[in-house]
């Protein structure tokens, strides 16, 4: 539906004339009212009814269809000063949408075709409800009842069933959570992870090493047991902290998606057809800091040969894949905070495209070395507040938030082409559905204070997954609890998301930020928030920063919106310093 007469030049300047002026091609409103509002007519033919009066038929300068007015020869009326080719205005019968059967996708266009300029309005249905805007967060939203009652004498409505589907052959696979695993300040372990979150509890604690005494901050989110105590000991002196982290980590997902302990060959998978992808930003700094110090002290001689193959960051993912015996592919992947989610949208891409069948994928991270404390610190970039009494440092959103607290962990997952998940009869979990990229391009440590590089992850990410904006219905927040941090990504999602409050909650109050892990971790919960349908709340942010905007989950654990208007996407997200971008979309399932 368009306007088919371009009178768009033509002086508009209304004013009073008389019935017996008005003759075919003329845009008149019939009072001053009608003017006002916009609602003008065509006159299409004109006829002497009496000596008194004349039959006037009008059409709506957009298209629609006729009808008669008996106007009086000296009744006034509105004349728009313009002339249109009556031939050029179409005849428009809006469709009856009482007896259609509205489906998910279908599109309804309304156009108010008494108005010159008007524009036509789209709606489409999605989750039950017609949205004009599926992507720019306007919120305008309309029910069947309401679409259905739009055709009037002003409006002509046209229905757009959603066109038939045809199946793409060779097209990327779908891909799906099947397993989960977690190392965190909480414990070890998923279920330690998410009871944790639901009760509201943190694992950040007070450092009380001698080489941490002259530190200015001296709390951190550590791992409460020793990791090499869980493993084979000559099997845990061959792996740095994070690498033992990434194992124990992996171990759980690989038995939590229904494989068998060992790995491949005792599952009877295909090790070729299994792939690891880590990320990490340095794995585990101190065995770089120890050798270098057994140089100085012993000499060459004190030097482990096991320092530099113990040093480098693909080390949790060699690790893993000699643990389980992954032939496959073992890639790391360091982008900085944004390490642990890239590094699992990597592998949603290889499996996609046939590369891989399953994978273990998420990140590994300890670097709570004096050092990295040290730089930190000197950043003004650590909260100082203390574990004293009882509440968590870590106050992501939170009006009295002062910095971020260092942490270590892993969290994976293993990811699995549907088809081979469900052919073994796999619990699934989610859809692991869609992954973003973007880099702000604006300082090496401080956030683009307008999110747009930010923004641009998020919309990538729900378009990667086939989705749009209306979709959403969580978000885990990176929220690090610095200011600026906090501050652009909130403007992000506010742009993204405009007048829609999609419940928003960051787990970095429960354990610190877990640096490369965090992404591993973070996708864990948010896996766990849609499996369980429950929004854990945000430690730390007591009273909300006004400047935030959104709907932050806080207090006790909160219910994910499901039924009429909801959508299936969660999104987890994560950014780091150099202006790393990365937002992972899960889609539940069933």
């Amino acid at each position: 539906m368009s306007n088919s007469s371009d009178s768009s030049q033509v002086p508009f300047a209304p004013h009073p004339v008389t019935a017996a002026e008005v003759i075919p091609g003329d845009l008149i409103a019939l009072t001053p009212a009608d003017a006002e509002r916009a609602c003008w007519y065509v006159v299409t033919h004109t006829l002497p009814e009496t000596p008194e009066t004349i039959r006037v038929t009008l059409r709506p300068p957009l298209g629609g269809t006729d009808h008669d007015a008996i106007l009086g020869r000296d009744r006034r009326v509105i004349s728009g000063c313009r002339r249109l080719d009556v031939g050029a205005v179409p005849r428009l019968v809006s469709d009856d949408l009482a007896g259609v059967e509205f489906r998910e996708g279908d599109r309804v266009s309304s156009l108010r075709v008494v108005d010159p300029g008007a524009d036509e309005v789209s709606y489409v249905r999605r989750w039950g409800v017609w949205h004009r805007d599926l992507d720019g967060g306007t919120g305008e939203v309309a029910s069947d009842a309401e679409v259905r009652d739009r055709a009037d004498a002003e409006h002509v409505v046209r229905h757009r069933p959603r066109p038939e589907r045809v199946a793409a052959v060779g097209g990327p696979r779908r891909v799906v959570v099947t397993g989960l695993g977690a190392v965190t300040p909480l414990g070890v372990g998923v279920d330690a992870l998410w009871r944790g979150l639901l009760d509201g509890r943190h694992g950040i604690r007070e450092l009380d090493g001698e080489e941490f005494a002259e530190l200015p901050v001296r709390v951190a989110g550590t791992v409460p047991v020793d990791p090499a105590e869980l493993l084979p000991r000559a099997a845990a002196r061959r792996m740095n902290r994070a690498a033992q982290f990434a194992v124990l980590a992996a171990r759980e997902a690989w038995g939590d998606a229904g494989f068998v302990a060992g790995g491949t060959r005792e599952s009877g998978v295909d090790p070729e057809r299994v792939g690891v992808s880590l990320g990490a930003i340095l794995g585990d700094a101190s065995v770089l800091v120890g050798g270098d110090r057994k140089l100085r002290d012993k000499g060459p001689r004190g030097v482990s040969p096991l320092t530099t193959p113990m040093t480098v960051p693909s080390q949790a993912a060699s690790q893993v894949s000699l643990d389980l015996h992954i032939t496959g592919e073992a890639r790391t992947v360091t982008a900085a905070c944004a390490s642990g989610t890239e590094a699992i949208g990597a592998a949603v891409d290889r499996i996609r495209y046939g590369r891989v069948d399953v994978a273990l994928a998420g990140g590994a991270e300890a670097v709570v070395t004096p050092a990295i404390m040290a730089s930190f610190a000197a950043m003004r970039a650590l909260s100082t507040r203390g574990v004293a009494d009882g509440s968590s440092p870590s106050r992501p959103f939170g009006k009295d938030r002062d910095g971020f607290v260092n942490g270590e962990g892993a969290g994976v997952l293993v990811l699995e082409a549907e088809e081979h998940a469900r052919a073994r009869g796999a619990r699934i979990y989610c859809e692991a559905a869609g992954w973003g990229l973007s880099a702000d391009a604006h300082h090496m440590a401080a956030p683009d204070p307008s999110g747009a590089g930010v923004a641009l992850a998020v919309r990538r990410a729900v378009r990667d997954a086939g989705g749009h904006v209306v979709d959403v219905v969580h978000v885990n927040a990176h929220a690090t609890a610095t200011v600026e941090g906090d501050l652009a990504e909130a403007e992000a999602l506010r742009a993204v998301f405009g007048r829609r409050n999609v419940p928003v909650t960051a787990i970095k109050g429960h354990l610190g930020h877990l640096q490369g892990a965090a992404g591993g971790v973070e996708a864990v919960a948010t896996v766990l928030t849609l499996h369980h349908g429950v929004v854990p709340a945000t430690l730390g942010a007591g009273e909300v920063d006004d400047s935030i905007g959104l709907d932050v989950v806080t207090g006790v654990a909160r219910e994910l919106p499901r039924g009429s208007g909801s959508g299936d996407l969660a999104l987890s997200n994560s950014f780091g310093f150099g202006g790393h971008n990365a937002v992972l979309a899960l889609r539940r399932v069933g």
